[in-house]
């Protein structure tokens, strides 16, 4: 249905125009009882849009997709995928849409994306439908990630729809509502490729360029120059994780962006212990997005992407194997330097301290967190208190006598750089979106009590400044916590 919304309220539909072949246009369900859960004011903002209206009973079914305005074109997005390792060559939204594009208050162009808001032609057997929880989960851990500053789509609003959906129990429904800098995935071109249509995949290629890599345009070999700056964004994205100690749990190629934002915020989770093989997604029983395995994965996952632009790279397939292959050669290297780059920022290290001295320092402190069951957030921000001369708290992380023993010469070491109390304060947060924290806020909004997620995201939103009253929030997991399970929500 169309309606008429205020004048600022305008959505294109790029995508449904430039690429038809991509795009089906459906329709979001009715909900019988919508009511607004949580809306990100200051998103609103940056997209011109009125807050005040967004929470009136027209902007709730705006942001349910049920009044859009007029000319929009809503559209469920085909892709296909790698999902474990598995090849489904026709996923797609099955409980999505692409509400259109906006353009916000800085002139860039943002989707407005759906999940939850019913079935469409991609839906297979799921029931398109998303409940409660889940939905406030990508709410509050993309809220935190963008605080953080990791490149991240962002979640608008979350509205309950009043009806009913069946999982393991019955639980009450919601439709989330998301930005992004586009929904182009690399099992975007997976799909593009499998039909065989040589213009199609250009096509797309060609809008992803503009869309999200312009400086690509100007090169020799754009298309060649678009996998490329792909590459470079998904490596210092996930070098982002690594640092926070964030663990996405389903690293499918329809879930590795071309813009390099994260995306679909399922089975995820936040370090407690530092272990490179936390597993935590329900469904990743042979650990294979485990927190260690993310660069290999989404390396993997860019050599599918690599596979699909092949027609695009050169006429002669060798040819085009070989520059594919030397520009995903360097995922490694780049990720590996930004990784190193963070963690002398983590540590308050300066530049003049030289690779050969940081790496080692570096691999024999994630041993002894590793050796320790260390808490992964509290260890570094704890750590700059160690640089201010009191090492005694963040000793105490370390229960056991032996890897104590081993801390304490770690730690001489590292005092002797110099290392600088207040550029960690910068970059180690004080607040993630832990995990207890998250799922004790998702069984009280399960229940219809807000009021423990909206203390949580003014936690994470601020995640470097220590504030009387939220203590509890900077404190590691209780004893009894663990271990934790989470789930796709589907």
């Amino acid at each position: 249905m169309s309606v008429a919304l205020p004048p600022a309220v305008a959505l294109d539909d790029r995508f449904a125009r430039e690429l038809p072949e991509m795009a089906v246009p459906w329709q979001a369900w009715e909900a019988p009882e919508p009511r607004l859960l949580a809306l990100d004011e200051p998103l609103a903002a940056e997209l011109g849009l009125d807050a005040g209206w967004l929470r009136s009973p027209e902007g709730v079914r705006f942001l349910l997709g049920t009044a859009v305005p007029a000319g929009a074109t809503p559209v469920a997005q085909a892709y296909a995928g790698h999902q474990f390792g598995q090849f489904v060559p026709r996923l797609g939204d099955g409980r999505a849409l692409l509400l259109g594009e906006l353009t916000d208050t800085g002139g860039r162009l943002r989707d407005l994306h759906l999940k939850g808001s019913g079935r469409t032609p991609f839906a297979r057997g799921g029931d398109g439908l998303a409940a409660v929880g889940p939905m406030l989960r990508e709410f509050v851990v993309s809220a935190g990630m963008h605080a953080l500053g990791i490149p991240t789509t962002r979640a608008l609003a979350v509205v309950a729809t009043g009806r009913t959906v069946h999982r393991e129990t019955p639980l009450p429904g919601a439709v989330l509502a998301r930005v992004a800098s586009s929904h182009l995935r690399v099992g975007s071109f997976q799909y593009a490729r499998l039909t065989g249509d040589a213009d199609l995949l250009r096509r797309l290629a060609d809008h992803a360029v503009a869309r999200h890599h312009p400086e690509a345009a100007a090169a020799g070999h754009p298309h060649l120059a678009l996998f490329e700056a792909v590459v470079a964004a998904q490596a210092s994205l996930v070098a982002r994780w690594a640092l926070v100690g964030f663990v996405h749990g389903v690293l499918n190629t329809d879930n590795t962006t071309i813009s390099g934002e994260t995306i679909d915020y399922g089975p995820c989770a936040f370090l407690d212990a530092h272990d490179p093989a936390a597993v935590f997604s329900s469904i990743d029983t042979a650990g294979r997005y485990a927190f260690g395995n993310q660069p290999a994965a989404v390396q993997w996952n860019l050599a599918r992407l690599a596979e699909a632009l092949l027609p695009l790279l050169h006429e002669e397939e060798e040819r085009a194997i070989e520059l594919a292959t030397e520009v995903l050669g360097t995922f490694r290297g780049r990720f590996t330097a930004a990784w190193s780059a963070g963690m002398r920022d983590k540590l308050g290290l300066p530049e003049v301290v030289d690779r050969a001295v940081l790496d080692p320092l570096v691999d024999d402190l994630l041993a002894l967190l590793r050796t320790g069951r260390v808490d992964h957030t509290s260890f570094f921000r704890t750590l700059a208190r160690a640089a201010r001369g009191d090492a005694e708290p963040v000793r105490r992380s370390f229960t056991d006598p032996l890897t104590a023993v081993g801390f304490d010469g770690w730690l001489a070491r590292w005092r002797a750089l110099g290392p600088d109390a207040d550029a960690m304060d910068r970059v180690n947060p004080v607040h993630v979106p832990r995990n207890h924290l998250v799922e004790e806020a998702l069984v009280a909004a399960t229940c219809g009590d807000l009021a423990p997620l909206e203390r949580l995201l003014e936690a994470v939103r601020t995640p470097h400044e220590e504030r009387p009253g939220l203590e509890r929030y900077a404190q590691p997991a209780p004893a009894g916590f663990g271990p934790y399970r989470t789930f796709c929500g589907t």
